[in-house]
């Protein structure tokens, strides 16, 4: 059976020379393989880590870092904006919150004057609303991107206050010192929405008491309708909208009987949290890592290595737990190409954000520059890299 597996990776694999490059500077990431990371930045509060690994034939992981202004007012205030999205069905619903969900935080921020959960509620909801038009200008001619859909995980730092909002099962978990001991504990800060978890079955329950069929196990694994995992996201417009479950959509999406009422929500769990000076970092990442890593593995694995080239230890450390779970070698799992990799692991991306207690607690309407990052690829406006440069360490492999 082993010997089979082999020869399935070896029909898998590309040539060495053709994977393996490491392009341009840690200024705007670098490229290894199937995996893309920067491993050391600054942002309003302090320093940041990322990194993104591809399992998908297109990848369907999005993800952004923006920090300065989180207003497209002059006023202000500032801080740092951070999300992660994990499309599912295609990579066009986690591409479209990439490009608009900070957007619409900056406009609802101005117009109130300042940041706050209702404030996120409503970008996330106009985000959901622009993505239900492009479905409905496509339908006629590519109706399938009504299966489309994508969690959203938002991390806001403002003012010595940290937001997190949650649509799926992606998760933020903080690293907190407890002086004591000196240990550094792992605190999830987000609610997922996952049909695995009883509570969460026990919501669609109650939401749909006409339904004996809301949540179906379907090959071990608990199903909304027996077709997705999540019970909430952006997107995913054919279980929010009858009107988009029917022909001409793939018959393994529709459903026998109509739906009065939205299946799918698309209503964020948002909590609120003060930031203490014993607060270390923030770990945001698809579902992609914790599939392999306990929350306390990985704030552990943070913890104790230099900051430099946390994300991509992480990215590194979940992929050798995917590897060994299929009896393979790390140096293995990284020569398989995209798509095929799929049936190993999903795509994962990793936020790592380090806070400065200083940077933290100071003023909200402190002006730096604005650095803009996105997975895979940073956009900086011109002379805004001043403030933030710092010499990076090199990184243990």
């Amino acid at each position: 059976m082993l010997s089979g597996l082999m020869n399935f990776l070896r029909a898998c694999f590309r040539p060495r020379a053709d994977r393996y490059v490491h392009t341009g500077s840690d200024a705007s990431g670098r490229q290894d393989g199937l995996l893309w990371y920067k491993d050391s930045g600054q942002h309003f509060n302090g320093e940041f880590s990322m990194a993104v690994v591809q399992a998908n034939n297109l990848l369907e992981d999005q993800s952004q870092l923006e920090s300065g202004s989180l207003s497209s007012s002059d006023s202000g205030p500032y801080g740092t904006f951070v999300g992660v999205y994990d499309g599912h069905g295609g990579p066009e619903t986690s591409r479209f919150i990439n490009d608009h969900l900070f957007q619409h935080l900056k406009r609802f921020t101005a117009e109130q004057q300042s940041m706050s959960v209702e404030v996120i509620r409503k970008a996330f909801q106009a985000t959901e609303d622009g993505f239900f038009s492009v479905v409905s200008r496509q339908w006629p001619l590519k109706p399938q991107i009504a299966a489309v859909g994508s969690c959203c995980l938002v991390g806001v730092i403002c003012s010595g206050t940290l937001y997190v909002a949650n649509l799926g099962d992606s998760r933020a978990v903080l690293g907190r010192l407890v002086k004591a001991t000196g240990e550094v504990l792992a605190i999830q800060l987000s609610a997922e929405h996952n049909a695995s978890f009883e509570s969460v079955r026990q919501e669609l329950q109650s939401l749909h008491p006409d339904d004996s069929q809301i949540v179906v196990l379907k090959h071990n694994v608990w199903r909304v309708k027996g077709l997705i995992q999540i019970s909430r996201s952006i997107g995913d417009v054919y279980l929010k909208k009858a009107e988009f479950n029917r022909e001409p959509l793939y018959q393994k999406f529709r459903l026998r009987e109509p739906f009065k009422r939205p299946i799918l929500s698309s209503e964020p769990s948002i909590t609120v949290h003060q930031l203490l000076p014993h607060d270390q970092f923030i770990i945001f990442a698809s579902d992609g890592l914790w599939e392999h890593l306990t929350n306390q593995e990985a704030v552990d694995l943070v913890q104790n290595h230099p900051r430099s080239g946390s994300a991509r230890r992480l990215v590194k450390a979940g992929l050798q737990e995917a590897a060994k779970k299929r009896e393979m070698r790390y140096s293995d799992l990284k020569k398989i190409d995209r798509g095929v990799r799929r049936h190993f692991h999903d795509d994962i991306t990793v936020v790592v954000v380090f806070l400065d207690s200083h940077l933290v607690s100071r003023a909200s309407s402190v002006r730096g520059g604005n650095v803009s990052v996105k997975g895979g690829g940073i956009s900086l406006p011109p002379n805004s890299l001043a403030p933030y440069t710092t010499p990076t360490e090199p990184v243990p492999t």
